[in-house]
């Protein structure tokens, strides 16, 4: 049974507490005082506690109140602390909350209400508790969700690469993590106390991403008010991470790969030379391969950012892991959203393993999302995730002479399309009806050849 610890110095609202509150499930546990209730509180670590502000000494203040709160909090950050006030102190209840407080009640004493706040204090713990118990059986010490033999080939690259300190190329589908592991390589180095400073080369305007990386000195270009520094200088020591290197535009290419192999930096319209100390991480979403065999992306840079690379599996290639990820991601959504605790219905999981995840990770977190909001009753049903039911989700595709890998791609491809014609190639709505973000979705369709119009 979980306890409840009640510190009040009013013999009557104790008498009152102790008798609307004894049908609870609850052990009660009573103190007079904020000595002896801090007391109590490390003997018996309650998760949710009643306290009255206006403890003595100081019964027309706050003072010992606000005490015994922030010494509670301290000792169990995770606890649940009502404060109950007088009916004029809302200020002083309000201060409670900035501090801490789970919630505050004023006086007079209304025992059914806040019998409803005790319990939904007790029910937030518990999920909470659910939650952090998930945490440690599913996620790897990296910080990343996956027990798959190919998820468990990744942790052990994470701990190989961390331990030494050359250049990462981290390869993958968008949405598949790979800035959860660019920054598990960097926690787990010898430079995990430093910055990790991240850049997305596929997100800045060309004219733009020079000046972002090495920065710019006082007036080279219009506009230059002042010097700035580049991303490369603020990670002097610690690690650079450039995602979605691919996009890179080649000029570019060949400036940073100047930058490797001398590491010294000159800011945009500078002539001094900065040496850095960095360590890099790069990612990309595309076939590097293909691209050098285009020309799209020089060999020697790859050669210098490719040491080691680390290849994450698509999501729909995880097995398992898609089940363990969407009921992972449904408790940290009900624990975030603070809502009623909920499942989900057989048919809504037989379409989430069934379903091919064309934007990966990001896409069931935001399709999980969706769903704890959209759902009426404790069971999330399939059109709660945008999906449904009764229609097959992979579509029947002419499979005679054609790969698994090709199937997909017509199928992803066939998505993306139906999505921009349905939506008349609004691409906030497409990329919102098949869960995947804006960036993902241009991705997309860059990768199928599709346009909005």
């Amino acid at each position: 049974m979980q306890k409840l610890l009640i510190i009040d110095d009013n013999d009557e609202i104790l008498r009152q507490l102790k008798w609307g509150l004894s049908k609870s499930n609850y052990e009660l546990v009573f103190a007079r005082d904020g000595e002896e209730g801090l007391r109590l509180f490390k003997k018996h670590t309650p998760p949710v506690v009643t306290l009255d502000l206006g403890l003595p000494p100081h019964e027309n203040g706050i003072g010992e109140g606000l005490r015994c709160l922030g010494e509670m909090l301290r000792m169990d950050p995770t606890a649940k602390v009502i404060v109950i006030t007088g009916n004029e102190e809302k200020d002083a209840a309000l201060q409670a909350v900035r501090l801490g407080a789970y919630d505050y009640y004023k006086k007079p004493v209304n025992l059914d209400e806040l019998k409803v706040m005790v319990d939904r204090a007790m029910y937030l713990q518990n999920i909470e508790s659910e939650n952090q118990e998930l945490r440690r059986k599913t996620v790897n010490e990296s910080g990343i969700v996956g027990e798959c033999a190919r998820m468990q080939a990744v942790f052990n690259q994470i701990d190989r690469v961390a331990a030494s300190d050359v250049p990462v190329l981290i390869c993958g589908e968008s949405g598949t993590g790979k800035e959860l592991v660019a920054r598990a390589v960097h926690q787990k180095s010898l430079r995990a106390d430093m910055e990790m400073v991240s850049i997305n080369c596929g997100a800045i305007p060309e004219n733009l991403l020079e000046s972002e990386l090495f920065g710019h000195e006082k007036g080279a270009f219009t506009g230059a008010n002042k010097l700035v520094k580049g991303k490369v200088e603020y990670a002097d020591k610690g690690t650079l991470f450039l995602d979605e290197i691919g996009e890179m535009p080649m000029a570019l290419q060949v400036k940073l790969l100047r930058f490797l192999q001398e590491m010294v930096v000159t800011r945009v319209g500078g002539r001094k030379e900065i040496p850095v100390d960095v360590r890099i991480i790069t990612a990309t979403n595309i076939d590097i391969q293909k691209a050098m065999e285009e020309g799209a992306f020089r060999e020697d840079l790859f050669y210098r950012i490719g040491v080691m690379t680390i290849n994450l599996p698509p999501l729909r290639e995880r097995g398992d892991d898609i089940e363990l990820l969407a009921n992972y991601f449904l408790k940290s959504v009900s624990v975030g959203q603070r809502t009623t605790s909920k499942r989900f219905s057989g048919e809504a999981m037989a379409c989430i393993r069934g379903y091919e995840w064309p934007g990966n990770i990001r896409e069931l977190e935001n399709r999980v999302k969706r769903a704890v909001i959209m759902a009426n009753g404790p069971e999330i049903m399939p059109e709660d995730l945008g999906m449904k039911g009764d229609e097959p989700l992979r579509q029947k595709l002419q499979t005679n002479d054609i790969s698994l890998k090709d199937a997909r791609l017509l199928l992803e491809r066939d998505m993306v399309e139906n999505a921009l014609e349905k939506f008349s190639g609004n691409i906030v709505k497409a990329a919102a009806s098949i869960g995947v973000s804006r960036p993902t979705f241009y991705d997309l369709m860059k990768k199928h050849g599709l346009k909005s119009s």
